[in-house]
């Protein structure tokens, strides 16, 4: 028997895709939702697999910290070195801030905080998401 919650996270973000042909290439934003399932095969003393409220209070706030409002763009955009000079708020990444990249980077802070996560969806629009799990 194995028991599944998830919590659902919004949150804005521009990006820009690099080596891609098409409007995304462009600087652009996002009202993004992120659901991070979890799971766990018996229940705590409470009866829960986890808080919900907890679960939504310490990745919100680090979402919220690290992604909301911000700027995603790779380590070697040109548009790093102009965000930088003007003080906007950025968050750089090794890889393109594709969906599925930002799916993994929600996904890998959750399991580190000790979070029983086996899947990460980060829905781009209200019709597209990606899919991380372990």
């Amino acid at each position: 028997m194995t028991y599944r919650v998830t919590v659902q996270i919004h949150f804005c973000y521009g990006h820009r895709l690099m080596e891609y042909e098409g409007a995304c290439a462009h600087p652009h934003g996002h009202n993004g939702l992120a659901e991070i399932t979890l799971e766990a095969a018996s229940l705590d003393h409470r009866g829960m697999v986890m808080d919900f409220g907890d679960v939504k209070r310490e990745i919100k706030a680090w979402i919220d910290d690290r992604m909301d409002h911000q700027m995603l763009v790779r380590h070697d955009d040109p548009l790093l070195p102009w965000l930088e000079e003007q003080g906007e708020p950025h968050l750089v990444l090794d890889d393109n801030p594709t969906a599925e990249s930002i799916a993994r980077l929600i996904f890998d802070h959750a399991v580190a905080q000790g979070y029983p996560v086996v899947e990460v969806r980060l829905w781009e629009t209200p019709t597209s998401y990606a899919t991380y799990r372990a």
